[in-house]
């Protein structure tokens, strides 16, 4: 009973060193929470619970503070995740619901979660490596200029114009477009590149380096770049909470080599919510703050397209809302997709 009592004295400390940036006493989390024993009673809980390392004393006749060790045990001992009210789900769906592509979606989700954690918001760009074909759309822009435009079925956009060495009737350009919406609607570039290949044999002699020219274009812009792409919003939060770290360059630094936090989502390989607190960020540069990251995928024909969403903050965090509102993001994101 006693090991039950002194973890929800740590709670306590927890839940109240958050709120207030206080260090917080016996006597506070006495009258502040129903634990049914005196303080002195959760002054030795204290004292066991700083032996373990778990709190410690900032000064001389101060309350406690959690270290890093206490945040995790914390993380840890919660059971499930209070999910987001009513109220706050139809928050989410109002203001990313009218996205129109994956652009949209992604800068509207990474300032939702900055303002809904008050923390600095990270969202990763899906996986290029399976993009699959919406529709493709061939314009003529002159006598011998083609512009290619290719829709992926995650939103995203990409163009490329051609100058071809003779012009190209109006009717082949939009025989050679019907065709490969037909044969390439829901495919990858590697399938593509298997159907196109005798795509050409379809037209006159004359029409054929044309046809070549745009196939090849548009498994190019389906191949992926080999770049990933974050986004991030809420850099202002971090000064807000300055307080909160010994040194804010040295994070602010991290955020800027995106290649720090493209690297830490490379280590969350399922769909839980991962907490790092402090040191267990293997970047010194993070050693002051706590990440808290969650997955969103979008299921396609070539496998599933998948990438991670978070926020970075002090170690004093709200871990029960902000674990929350970054499981519903990342879920309402993924159904986004899915359509």
């Amino acid at each position: 009973m006693s090991e039950d009592r002194r973890l929800d004295v740590l709670r306590a400390i927890v839940t109240e060193y958050v709120h207030t940036r206080e260090p917080v006493a016996s006597k506070a989390i006495a009258q502040s929470h129903n634990l049914g024993v005196s303080s002195a009673t959760i002054r030795n809980d204290m004292a066991l619970l700083e032996e373990a390392g778990l709190i410690y004393q900032p000064h001389t006749s101060a309350g406690r503070v959690p270290t890093d060790k206490g945040y995790r045990v914390f993380v840890d001992s919660l059971a499930a995740l209070k999910p987001m009210s009513a109220p706050e789900k139809h928050a989410v769906e109002a203001f990313l619901g009218d996205s129109v592509d994956l652009d949209d979606v992604v800068a509207k989700t990474v300032r939702l979660l900055a303002q809904v954690t008050h923390q600095v918001a990270v969202v990763e760009y899906p996986s290029l490596s399976r993009q699959a074909l919406r529709r493709v759309e061939v314009l003529d822009l002159g006598p011998r200029r083609l512009l290619v435009i290719v829709i992926t079925r995650l939103g995203r956009v990409d163009e490329r114009t051609l100058d071809l060495a003779r012009p190209v009737a109006p009717a082949t350009i939009q025989a050679l477009r019907e065709k490969l919406n037909e044969i390439g609607e829901g495919r990858s570039a590697d399938e593509l590149l298997l159907l196109v290949d005798d795509l050409a044999e379809s037209f006159p002699p004359e029409e054929r380096p044309a046809v070549d020219a745009v196939a090849d274009a548009l498994v190019d812009l389906l191949r992926p770049t080999g770049e990933s792409k974050i986004v991030i919003s809420g850099i202002s939060n971090l000064a807000r909470g300055a307080l909160d770290f010994h040194d804010l360059a040295p994070v602010l630094d991290a955020l800027e080599e995106q290649v720090v936090l493209l690297r830490l989502f490379s280590e969350f390989k399922d769909d839980d919510i991962h907490v790092r607190i402090g040191a267990e960020n293997a970047h010194d540069a993070l050693a002051q703050t706590s990440v808290v990251a969650g997955t969103y995928r979008a299921a396609m024909p070539a496998g599933d397209s998948f990438a991670h969403l978070g926020v970075v903050g002090p170690t004093r965090m709200d871990y029960v809302r902000t674990m929350s509102t970054v499981r519903a993001v990342a879920a309402y994101l993924s159904r986004f997709l899915d359509r």
